[in-house]
């Protein structure tokens, strides 16, 4: 039984892209997390924020990723704060090969812009407001079985990196 793998790291670092591209490679099924609760509850992240508040967003995110980490063979995006929640991590880190896409500051500055709009957490924060969150992130993203710094390198390159890398070919 193939492990899945859980795609995790900041918001805006290419993890639903390099994610599609694994799954079409390793002919995988994809789950983009945050899609999927989207596509469930017929409204976008940031409403379900505005009208229920980041708590329910949260326990939603971890009932869908403890669901599907468990299903073997998987390919997950996780939204780029659900390592913020033990549980979350707990299951990925015993059920899914855990890769943690790494971005230095300098590039994810460079897409801020487009950014904004869908990340409720980014709204009305100062550029070293939003800093400071990146910086703290990174901790969060400490448990993981593979790094991967992808400054320099297109998604295609990281996809084939990830798979050599988890010996999958």
């Amino acid at each position: 039984m193939e492990k899945s793998i859980a795609i995790i790291g900041f918001m805006g670092v290419g993890k639903t892209t390099v994610g599609s591209l694994l799954s079409e490679k390793l002919n995988r099924t994809f789950i983009d997390v945050d899609k999927e609760i989207e596509r469930y509850h017929d409204m976008k992240i940031r409403d379900m924020f505005k009208a229920y508040g980041e708590k329910m967003f949260r326990d939603e995110e971890k009932k869908f990723i403890s669901y599907y980490a468990k299903q073997p063979g998987t390919i997950l995006s996780l939204g780029g704060g659900a390592f913020l929640q033990e549980e979350i991590r707990d299951v990925c880190m015993e059920q899914c090969h855990v890769v943690f896409l790494d971005i230095s500051w300098e590039i994810w500055k460079s897409r801020i812009d487009e950014l904004m709009e869908d990340r409720p957490v980014l709204r009305n924060k100062t550029t070293e407001e939003i800093r400071q969150l990146f910086e703290e992130r990174k901790s969060v993203y400490r448990d993981h079985h593979e790094r991967f710094l992808t400054d320099g390198y297109t998604e295609e390159q990281v996809a084939d990196v990830i798979i050599e890398r988890l010996s999958l070919t």
